[in-house]
């Protein structure tokens, strides 16, 4: 399930867009000022901000602004009344990946979010991607955000295989064969280097009795 988080003080339109999104399945989490916004990042990984901009505290764009400058490339939609160049030009300035002017239609904002999400997780010809890690597959390089994180030969396979295999369970047998180069490898020795991936950050999940997984 996929984690929104919602930065709106207008109450009537909170609860709206809460329910609404809650109702396509998403998990959202509403704050009313920017100073609560900063602090819920710090305990949950969210998949989408969606901000308003003139709320107590710290405004969007500068909520937006100081987390962008820390490294953080969650994607970002501003639902705001300011429909001027100006105010357009320094959203996406800050980092917003879309900008949604007051009053907007609800189903056009769904939509603006599913384009979103697809274009976040799309895989490409040369570059997989999920969350904040991408692969380049000619390279084998692995990179979260833009930072390059060199991998040891056996964990590099590792990642390139389920990154190659998005949303589908590897079999251990399989891992095992792509790591074994005539060599007998151990699962024990297997679960060592999934949990030094999963220490980097990435999403491998454990598919008890059969395998693994890299879900976006």
């Amino acid at each position: 399930m996929k984690k929104i988080l919602l930065l709106e003080d207008d109450e009537i339109l909170s609860e709206t867009l809460v329910e609404l999104l809650e109702d396509e399945g998403f998990f959202v989490q509403l704050v009313e000022d920017g100073g609560e916004a900063i602090e819920a990042t710090f305990g949950v990984k969210f998949d989408l901000f969606l901000l308003d901009v003139n709320v107590p505290s710290v405004n969007g764009f500068e909520f937006l602004k100081s987390l962008r400058e820390s490294g953080d490339s969650t994607p970002a939609i501003f639902i705001t009344a300011l429909g001027d160049i100006a105010s357009l030009s320094k959203g996406f300035d800050v980092g917003a990946d879309d900008y949604i002017k007051k009053p907007f239609d609800f189903d056009e904002l769904l939509v603006r979010i599913k384009a979103l999400f697809r274009k976040r997780y799309h895989t490409y010809a040369n570059e997989l991607t999920v969350r904040e890690f991408r692969f380049v597959v000619d390279k084998d390089e692995l990179y979260k955000r833009e930072n390059f994180i060199p991998l040891p030969p056996y964990e590099l396979r590792i990642v390139k295989l389920l990154f190659k295999n998005l949303n589908k369970t590897i079999a251990k047998e399989l891992l095992l064969d792509e790591l074994s180069e005539g060599k007998e490898v151990s699962e024990g020795a297997l679960r060592v280097h999934m949990v030094r991936l999963r220490k980097i950050g990435l999403p491998i999940k454990t598919v008890k009795g059969i395998g693994y997984r890299v879900e976006t």
